[in-house]
């Protein structure tokens, strides 16, 4: 039998910022949610790409030679190396889809790095 995950349900559920939750697995990779708000931390993840994709609201991400701006329905995909720092300047709501274990830090340690993700 297949799981079928609502996404609007599942971040519906999630109440603080910058909190990544898990919501599916697929080959090896997780798909996220997060509400975001605000400026992240400067970070790079050194061996994985990283998929943003917003279902709400307006997010930029800063690179150090410029930035792009994404809108609902809009993603992107930060290659692996890449040092970058998402800003929301309203909430945003976000799909992420990575590779399992990533640190949504890179190897930035902040007050909102997350150690375990917790699963919807």
């Amino acid at each position: 039998m297949l799981d079928v995950v609502n996404v609007a349900d599942k971040l519906a559920r999630v109440h603080d910022r910058w909190t990544p939750r898990i919501i599916a697995d697929v080959s090896g990779a997780q798909v996220k949610v997060v509400k975001v708000e605000g400026e992240f931390v400067w970070h790079a993840h050194a061996d994985e790409d990283e998929l943003f994709w917003v279902v709400l609201g307006h997010l930029e991400i800063e690179l150090r030679d410029g930035s792009v701006g994404l809108g609902p329905g809009d993603l992107v995909v930060v290659p692996r190396g890449v040092e970058h720092r998402p800003i929301a300047r309203e909430e945003v709501h976000l799909v992420l889809i990575e590779p399992s274990g990533i640190r949504h830090t890179g190897d930035t340690i902040d007050p909102r790095t997350v150690t375990e993700y917790e699963r919807l």
